[in-house]
């Protein structure tokens, strides 16, 4: 099982995709593995484990649930918060690519490769795309794709495209050296326009690191780098499974095999300052997620994300 870190966990509080503010408290944090046991919500507890010098709890990211936990619980010392639960999708990449595509519906399958044909037309006739192993292959995909992480909305809105350090850049370079990293570009020409970066860890490849050219999100470039990233991974058959990581999406949920009931766990050392900060950490969230909803009854939500993306000329 994976060793506890200690670090500062953010609590954001944002209105649907804008972050109002965010309050950071040392925690020690673990990811729990793919494959690990479904837990039962009353056995969530504290691990029988000293807190490090100014670590306030503990935070277990994915753990699979038999049920959903309820969002606060006594346990002990400690504060036991489930600010939300989602389904872990992921692919089981040991059971052949033929087999992978026998899961789509026939319609399905023929509008994935309507959208790679269509790129295919719309950008010069060839489809132009290239995978990256090796520490000098990796290298060259950090030139490429670093440019166009800072165009993407993952970056400007989520900041959450590729990280610029040369922390990473070492570590990426790390992962390649053990073979140990797959990365993808999908290409109109010269231009890079969808990128994928996937570190891996005893055998399984993660989705980290992805995004887009908004200027081509009409041609879908992100479902094509997909599908053609995982028949490159089912032919060369390496890895046990593809990793879609926490939270949910339709592209999660299109392209996985497998979804599991998953929470992030926080045992929180009970305080009056802990506490309210969680409860205030969950009522934002109802709020968002109220927001969220009456914004979409609206018809206004597509139209707001398009303004969060791509700025208010997008929008008119």
């Amino acid at each position: 099982m994976s060793h506890w870190e200690l670090r500062q966990v953010p609590f954001n509080f944002s209105l649907s995709d804008l972050t109002l503010g965010s309050v950071a408290v040392a925690l020690q944090v673990r990811p729990e593995k793919l494959g690990a046991p479904v837990r039962q919500p009353q056995a969530l507890q504290a691990p029988v484990q000293e807190l490090l010098p100014g670590s306030q709890g503990f935070v277990e990211r994915g753990v699979p649930l038999e049920e959903q936990a309820p969002v606060f619980r006594a346990s002990g010392d400690y504060l036991c918060y489930v600010p939300q639960h989602y389904r872990h999708c992921f692919i089981d990449l040991g059971m052949g690519f033929e087999a992978y595509q026998a899961k789509f519906s026939s319609k399905t399958r023929a509008t994935i490769t309507r959208k790679v044909r269509k790129f295919a037309e719309q950008t010069g006739g060839t489809l132009r795309w290239q995978a990256y192993r090796t520490p000098a292959e990796i290298e060259t995909f950090l030139q490429l794709a670093l440019p166009l992480s800072r165009r993407t909305y993952q970056d400007r809105l989520l900041d959450a495209g590729l990280p610029t350090t040369e922390s990473f850049r070492a570590q990426a370079q790390a992962w390649a050296a053990a073979d140990a990293a797959r990365a993808y570009l999908l290409f109109d020409g010269e231009r890079a326009v969808s990128y994928l970066f996937c570190p891996a860890s005893e055998g399984v490849l993660s989705y980290s690191y992805q995004g887009y050219d908004p200027e081509y999100m009409k041609l879908s470039v992100g479902t094509v780098l997909q599908w053609l990233a995982l028949e490159d991974l089912f032919k060369e058959g390496k890895f046990r499974f593809f990793d879609f990581t926490e939270g949910e999406s339709d592209h999660k949920r299109l392209f996985a095999t497998e979804q599991r009931l998953c929470a992030n766990i926080f045992l929180v050392r009970r305080s009056v300052a802990n506490s309210l900060l969680l409860r205030a950490h969950y009522a934002m969230n109802l709020l968002s997620g109220w927001l969220g909803r009456v914004v979409e009854r609206l018809g206004l939500k597509a139209r707001l994300k398009r303004m969060l993306r791509f700025g208010r000329s997008a929008a008119a």
